[in-house]
C-alpha cells in the first residue's frame, strides 16, 4: 500500500529514551509522500531529560514535518470528523498514557488526536514503551489490544533480566504497521524479540 497522500497524525507521549527511535520512523513517513501532523503531549513539551531539550526535539520535529505541532487539546479535537486522519500514530505510547486510552481519560493532545481518529473509524498505531506492560498496565495493553480499530507494532522485552516488566515497540517496524492498520490488519507477528541479533 502506498502512503502517498495519506494524512498521518504521529503522537509522541513521555518516553523520552525512545525518540531517538522514533524519530527516523517519521521522517520514513514524509519521505513516502504522506503528510504528517505532529501531536505532543504536555511532557513532550516542558520536560528536559538527559535525553535531550524539550526545545531541541520540538525543533528537531518541525525540520521533520512542516505541519504545525498539535500542542493542546483544542487544537486536537478537530482531527475527528471535521478535519479527519488516515491514521493516528502514537509512538512511544508511555504506561501512563497506555492506562489512560484504555479508560477512556483523555487529557493531552495526544490522546484527544486518538480519540477523535476513532470516532472517524480510522486506525490508531501505538508504539508502546512501559516499563510494567507486564506489571499492573498488563491488563490495559490487553484491554487496547482487543479493542476495535486500534493497532500495536510488534514489542517485546527490552531487557528481561533488569526490567523483567518491561515492554518496547520494534519502532523500526512503524511504517509497516501503518500500511497494514489502514488496510484493517494487524501486522504478525505482535510478540517478538525487542532486538535482532
Amino acid at each position: 500500500m502506498s502512503l502517498k497522500g495519506k494524512h498521518i497524525g504521529f503522537g509522541l507521549t513521555g518516553s523520552h529514551c525512545t525518540y531517538d527511535a522514533v524519530m527516523p520512523e517519521m521522517e520514513k513517513l514524509v519521505q513516502l509522500g504522506a503528510k504528517v501532523t505532529p501531536f505532543v503531549s504536555y511532557t513532550v513539551q516542558t520536560t528536559d531529560t538527559k535525553f535531550g531539550d524539550s526545545a531541541d526535539w520540538l525543533k528537531r520535529i518541525q525540520e521533520i514535518t512542516s505541519e504545525p505541532i498539535v500542542d493542546s487539546i483544542v487544537k486536537a479535537e478537530p482531527f475527528g470528523p471535521a478535519t479527519p486522519l488516515d491514521c493516528m500514530v502514537i509512538a512511544p505510547i508511555t504506561g501512563n498514557s497506555t492506562s489512560k486510552l484504555a479508560n477512556a481519560l483523555t487529557d493531552s493532545p495526544v490522546l484527544m488526536g486518538a480519540k477523535a481518529t476513532l470516532r472517524t473509524g480510522s486506525p490508531v498505531v501505538l508504539g508502546i514503551s512501559t516499563n510494567d506492560a507486564l506489571g499492573l498496565n498488563g491488563v490495559n495493553v490487553m484491554k487496547l489490544m482487543a479493542t476495535k480499530n486500534i493497532y500495536f507494532i510488534p514489542f517485546g522485552q527490552d531487557d528481561p533480566v533488569k526490567k523483567p516488566n518491561s515492554l518496547v515497540a520494534r519502532m523500526e517496524a512503524l511504517v509497516d504497521t501503518v500500511e497494514a492498520a489502514i488496510a484493517g490488519k494487524q501486522i504478525q507477528p505482535v510478540l517478538v524479540e525487542k532486538f535482532r541479533d
